[in-house]
């Protein structure tokens, strides 16, 4: 199976036959400004001494500081980390903030790790990368497995070993400590809004049938918010497999019964799918909010929903999104679909840095017009040029990159 950065260059190539960019300007974006690997030795509760692998990529910072999550995952390692960074710095120029693309990440299963040994983790992660982190170098923030938790000893660490007070250097804190209102359904929220300034352009009714592949953060904020707008969830999985009522989840006992369970499996009245089931269910909406390449040359005609909003990451290959361009299927890309989480985290530098505390209503009345005209704009000129929308993303964000460097 091909890597993640694999994918993401495939994406590149097919924007470069296009669009002229520039030969050298293309060349300069098929490698991050840096990769770094480290090891962080951590003494682990038992006494024992295990050494863990972590990363940071920077990919590009024409725009501003970089900017980008970390993941702990037992998968991680580093061409997933650079085709992250890479897209990162996409997203951030697709909706216009003065943000670079980085990420970072730890291989390990933070399931196996007592709190104590994660906060150790967590820490030494920083120390070992303090002299390129800072407010206006690069900026890190939670992702998949990261919480504010994590996020709030980061920012402690870096506080005790530079001195500095803003919190700027790390978003996705805890409110109390610094964060900021409304980071927590970013995500779902401006994927939300892109898909509404998009709805009727795409041929969508007013009350959608969804399938959501993914129920941590961004999925399950995804399905209270589609819930509460009057569209039928009828299928949702996790990692450890989904469920499927045609007549609509009830959605507010589902997430009572997953912060009970753990999981979604065996929620009454439904019945239980795969993950790969829940991909090809017959839907309006498919939401794939979990992991990378799910969506693949192998089963992308397969796939029968008329829309695709892509809250994870990477999660259609580039052969796929040819084979469902083909097919009529509108595929509404990561750089734009999930890119209200770097929005609002890029909210929570500028109120640190400013030393102001924004109410939600304030972040949100701020985030939805950024979405909307963004949609909008990446819409217009895929149409105008028959392309799909990520290439109309990647156009966009390509050039205000260019323009800067």
């Amino acid at each position: 199976m091909s890597n993640p950065f694999d994918n993401a260059m495939a994406q590149l190539d097919k924007v470069s036959k296009i669009k002229d960019f520039g030969s050298d300007f293309i060349l300069k974006l098929r490698q991050p400004d840096r990769d770094i690997k480290v090891s962080i030795p951590i003494n682990m509760d038992d006494g024992s001494l295990r050494i863990f692998e972590g990363y940071r990529v920077e990919y590009n910072n024409a725009l501003g500081p970089y900017k980008g999550g970390i993941r702990y995952h037992p998968d991680t390692e580093i061409n997933e980390v650079k085709a992250l960074a890479f897209w990162m710095a996409l997203k951030c120029a697709a909706v216009g903030i003065p943000m670079g693309g980085g990420k970072g990440g730890i291989t390990v299963d933070p399931k196996k790790l007592s709190k104590d040994e994660l906060e150790r983790l967590s820490r030494g992660w920083v120390q070992k990368f303090s002299d390129i982190l800072g407010p206006l170098k690069d900026v890190p923030a939670p992702d998949v497995n990261t919480t504010a938790e994590i996020m709030a000893w980061m920012a402690d660490e870096f506080q005790k070993i530079t001195g500095d007070k803003s919190g700027a250097v790390i978003t996705g804190k805890p409110v109390g400590q610094g964060g900021s209102l409304g980071r927590d359904t970013a995500t779902a929220q401006g994927g939300f809004y892109a898909f509404e300034a998009l709805k009727s352009h795409l041929g969508l009714a007013d009350s959608c049938s969804v399938a959501i592949q993914g129920f941590g953060n961004a999925g399950a904020n995804a399905a209270s918010i589609w819930h509460k707008a009057g569209h039928k969830i009828i299928a949702v999985s996790d990692s450890k497999g989904g469920i499927l009522d045609l007549n609509g989840l009830d959605i507010p006992a589902l997430l009572k019964f997953k912060q009970e369970t753990g999981y979604v499996a065996g929620f009454s009245g439904s019945q239980d799918i795969t993950n790969e089931q829940l991909l090809t269910i017959d839907c309006d909406l498919l939401i794939p909010a979990a992991l990378e390449n799910v969506i693949t040359k192998e089963n992308a005609a397969d796939i029968k929903s008329k829309v695709i909003l892509e809250l994870a990451n990477g999660p259609i290959t580039s052969a796929a999104d040819d084979i469902l361009f083909k097919r009529g299927i509108t595929v509404v890309p990561d750089i734009l679909a999930n890119s209200g989480g770097v929005t609002v985290s890029y909210f929570e530098w500028d109120q640190n840095l400013k030393n102001e505390r924004w109410t939600e209503r304030e972040v949100l009345d701020k985030l939805r017009p950024i979405m909307e005209s963004s949609a909008r704009d990446i819409f217009l000129l895929a149409k105008d040029l028959n392309i799909d929308l990520r290439m109309g993303a990647f156009m966009i964000a390509l050039e205000r990159i260019r323009a800067k460097m």
